[in-house]
């Protein structure tokens, strides 16, 4: 485990270095990306200087404790400080096998969120105007940047699909949990018996991919230009400004109509497209990484149910975790409880995993 946190220490340390170099600044997209890392290997570079501080002061105390001659009061005075030493050394060490077994490399990303209506026609794209309400005010609450890349309304005053950037220090640690299978049931306004209906809407939270770490071949894309049009077929747009561009070698298509600029247009689809393919990539890198740990969250799999909102009931109950919240402060962004539960619920598996793994 030390081995991995002397690395990230080291890493760290060599991108401190390179902060003193002047091109770094001149170029901001890399200078945006050395921050990022260093964000996400900060706090194991500090607990790991922490931790051979403390090495250091044990070696010593004992060797001191090991002379020959030392005095009553010295040796007391040396076993204190061995006994708090001893103790510091096992909440750090407690700390970073936690730091270890969390150890995202998208930690400190921008997220790209794409919350897709599915079944239950124009009661599931409702919900999933709900579901993007209740992401854009818990991205308020934690003074997050939020703009919608693209969206398209339905007919009913909600969203057959919307794909929000989030932008936050912490936005991927605590969103990277979303991706999954959101189910709600209610009675829709337009139900004059009063029955339930179950209705449904995907969510897939991504870490957005930097320009610099993912290249894509222009010679790779179809892109297509057409007329931008509201709900119904209403156009909003008289000139060709929206843009679909297909990633031919893996049929990846993503459109934008949102601008009336047509380069702006292509320019949010290019972020949206590149995003993508990085997750298709960080997707098939984690499932060979997960081949021996079976994990209930976290794994990304957006067919699996993970979330059932009961308006009858007033509750929201994550399946993952098996654990009931209120509706009402859900719908109001209140998230932190859940995602508290969820984070400390993954970590319990993998030190769980860590544990097995090393007996």
């Amino acid at each position: 485990m030390f081995d991995s946190l002397k690395a990230s220490a080291q890493r760290y340390a060599e991108l401190e270095a390179e902060l003193e170099d002047p091109e770094l600044h001149a170029d901001p997209q890399r200078m945006a990306s050395v921050a990022r890392e260093m964000g996400a290997l900060r706090s194991k570079a500090e607990g790991y200087a922490t931790w051979a501080d403390l090495e250091q002061r044990r070696e010593s105390t004992e060797e001191l404790l090991a002379e020959k001659g030392l005095d009553a009061e010295m040796r007391e005075l040396a076993e204190v400080e061995l006994a708090e030493i001893a103790a510091d050394l096992e909440i750090i060490s407690e700390k970073m096998k936690r730091e270890v077994v969390d150890d995202d490399p998208d930690k400190g990303r921008t997220v790209i969120l794409e919350i897709r209506a599915g079944t239950g026609g124009d009661e599931a794209s409702l919900f999933c105007s709900d579901l993007v309400k209740v992401y854009s005010r818990f991205s308020e609450s934690r003074g997050w940047k939020t703009a919608i890349l693209s969206a398209s309304a339905s007919d009913v005053g909600g969203y057959k699909e919307c794909t929000l950037e989030i932008a936050g220090a912490d936005a991927w640690e605590l969103l990277r949990y979303e991706s999954g299978g959101h189910r709600v049931q209610r009675v829709p306004a337009t139900e004059s018996q009063g029955r339930i209906h179950t209705s449904a809407a995907t969510v897939a939270a991504m870490p957005e991919a930097e320009d610099v770490e993912f290249e894509i071949d222009e010679g790779d894309l179809r892109i297509d230009t057409y007329r931008s049009s509201g709900p119904g077929g209403q156009s909003v747009n008289k000139t060709s400004s929206a843009i679909r561009i297909t990633h031919e070698p893996t049929g990846t298509v993503v459109q934008c109509q949102d601008e009336k600029s047509q380069h702006k247009n292509k320019a949010k689809a290019m972020k949206m497209l590149r995003t993508r393919l990085f997750d298709a990539e960080r997707q098939a890198r984690k499932a060979d990484e997960d081949a021996t740990r079976r994990s209930l969250i976290g794994s990304g799999d957006r067919s699996a149910r993970i979330r059932t909102y009961n308006w009858p009931q007033n509750r929201v109950t994550d399946h993952r975790i098996k654990t009931n919240y209120g509706l009402e402060q859900i719908l109001l962004g209140q998230l932190d409880k859940l995602i508290s539960d969820l984070t400390e619920h993954d970590l319990e598996q993998k030190l769980a995993a860590l544990s097995t793994g090393a007996s």
